[in-house]
């Protein structure tokens, strides 16, 4: 049986005799025309893998031929073989969807290295990943066990989504497993870190922490405000990193890419209290404080985000930048993500745009509910798939391309991140107790002691005390904090669901991007 099967279209075939006599010997299977009425006919009635055409043909042209293939036979690989280097021939070449291109006089190694790139390329890729990662396990290995700090650990989640994107790829199931082996023991070791570490980075005499949410504005955005340039500030809720390298394509079409960052959720990693801490670049011990009116606990009735404008409007003034004249805008609907596309060019008058938009986190949270989504996004890679498309296709990409042209800075970031929960475990509290699956707050919560963090006084954590004897509790990994009351329908209805408000990298460390225009 055949490697492949080839079309070769040029109207001096005889004279590629020898090159199609080594393709034959590789165990290529070789059909030959010369002219492109001819090819456009044998490929709608014969099976082809790859079309090899010739640019200059009598009859209809190489492009004419390629044209009317593609109308036949749209995902048919075809590479162009041309003598002319014009760039608009190459233009064209491009446009119509070619899959290579090669430049007379052509050897046999560059024809059979061009037909492995479009016919082996997913076997390649995968032998070379498997092979590649075998090699980096060890040394990500020892990098877990040798105590990384707060830059290390975002290196080496980092290296973690690098590796989950280029196994995909490889489509290699026993390669996945050992993966995700690695990252489920990665985030074992990272829970114990941030046990160790957490209070220490928010107590009050801290000198040393990462950037976080509270302090994310004053390091990573405010910064980059220069009069007379508009920066706009786009907050994607609930975005992981390897969400983030799923649409990052589709910013660098338009923007050119200046730094790519991370920086550390606070917990709970949940929306009221990350994306609070953002805009009012306090912790939420600070802003119950500060804005005892606006903030609202767990178990109080209300929004628990309908201050953000405010509290960007104070953190401003504190930063000594309230002059600035900025804009606010929250995008819940496509009605309001059509009103912003509209909008646009209004905020180029502005010196800082602030946009909060929610439909990564409404995604999230309608996976639970609904079973079509379950299907949709079962695992990561059906997740960060469904991510892309939604981007591509919605109208913050929209708004966003429509002044890709202008002179402007846009910063991307999120407040939080999920992970896909598969580990239950037991929780016992009172009637007040939060029903949140991956933190919680009571009195007398009852819980093992090895599934979470505790914090038995929420101020060591940055957060207010809603009742007396209120504690905190985190859960760590994969774990979800189940009741025992019908324990089995809640553990197989939110198994495999994307949540947060707990300890993971996923949830924990978050993107920040950096982008202007090219």
């Amino acid at each position: 049986m055949s490697l492949a099967k080839i079309l070769w279209v040029d109207d001096e075939i005889d004279s590629l005799t020898s090159q199609i006599l080594f393709l034959e010997n590789k165990g290529y299977e070789v059909a030959t025309k010369t002219n492109g009425y001819d090819a456009v006919e044998y490929v709608k009635e014969n099976i082809v893998d790859v079309v090899l055409l010739d640019e200059t043909m009598p009859g209809i042209t190489g492009l004419q031929t390629l044209q009317q293939i593609k109308e036949n036979k749209s995902t048919l690989p075809v590479v162009l073989i041309t003598k002319n280097e014009a760039e608009n021939i190459m233009d064209d070449a491009i446009g119509s969807q070619i899959s290579d291109y090669l430049i007379k006089p052509v050897n046999p190694s560059q024809v059979l290295l061009s037909l492995k790139k479009l016919i082996d390329n997913k076997r390649l890729i995968a032998e070379k990943t498997t092979s590649a990662y075998q090699q980096e396990f060890r040394s990500l290995f020892m990098a877990l066990n040798d105590n990384p700090d707060y830059n290390e650990w975002m290196e080496l989640y980092r290296k973690l989504v690098y590796w989950e994107l280029e196994i995909q790829k490889s489509d290699s199931p026993e390669m996945q497993e050992v993966f995700y082996t690695q990252k489920q023991e990665a985030n074992n070791e990272f829970f114990k870190f941030i046990s160790k570490n957490y209070a220490k980075w928010i107590s009050p005499k801290s000198t040393e922490a990462p950037i976080m949410s509270n302090t994310l504005l004053k390091y990573k955005v405010l910064p980059h405000l220069e009069k007379g340039k508009p920066l706009f500030f786009v907050l994607i809720d609930n975005l992981r990193f390897d969400q983030w390298k799923a649409i990052e394509p589709l910013f660098a079409a338009s923007f050119r890419i200046y730094e790519e960052d991370t920086f550390y959720s606070i917990l709970p990693t949940a929306t009221q209290y990350a994306r609070n801490a953002i805009f009012s670049g306090l912790m939420p011990i600070e802003i119950e404080k500060q804005f005892s009116s606006q903030w609202k606990n767990d178990d109080e009735e209300g929004g628990k985000n309908l201050y953000e404008e405010e509290f960007l409007k104070a953190q401003l003034k504190r930063a000594g930048k309230g002059e600035l004249k900025f804009s606010y805008t929250k995008i819940t609907n496509n009605q309001d993500g059509q009103k912003l596309v509209d909008n646009m060019h209004n905020m180029l008058q502005n010196d800082f745009n602030v946009i909060v938009y929610n439909f990564v986190d409404m995604l999230s949270h309608a996976r639970t509910e609904m079973e079509v989504l379950k299907e949709l996004a079962g695992d990561e890679t059906s997740y960060r798939s469904l991510t892309q498309s939604w981007f591509e296709h919605s109208p913050l990409n929209q708004a966003l391309k429509k002044v890709a042209d202008k002179n402007i800075n846009v910063i991307i970031a999120t407040d939080h991140g999920s992970t896909r929960v598969k580990t239950p475990a037991k929780v016992i509290g009172d009637k007040q107790t939060t029903a949140n699956l991956r933190y919680k707050h009571g009195r007398n919560l009852n819980y093992e002691e090895k599934d979470v963090l505790a914090f038995r006084d929420p101020k060591e954590a940055g957060l207010p005390v809603p009742n007396v004897n209120s504690s905190y509790i985190f859960a760590k990994g994969d774990i979800f904090l189940c009741y025992p009351n019908n324990y089995n329908h809640f553990v197989n209805y939110y198994k495999n669901t994307f949540q947060h408000g707990g300890i993971s990298l996923e949830e924990m460390i978050i993107p920040v991007i950096r982008m202007g225009t090219k």
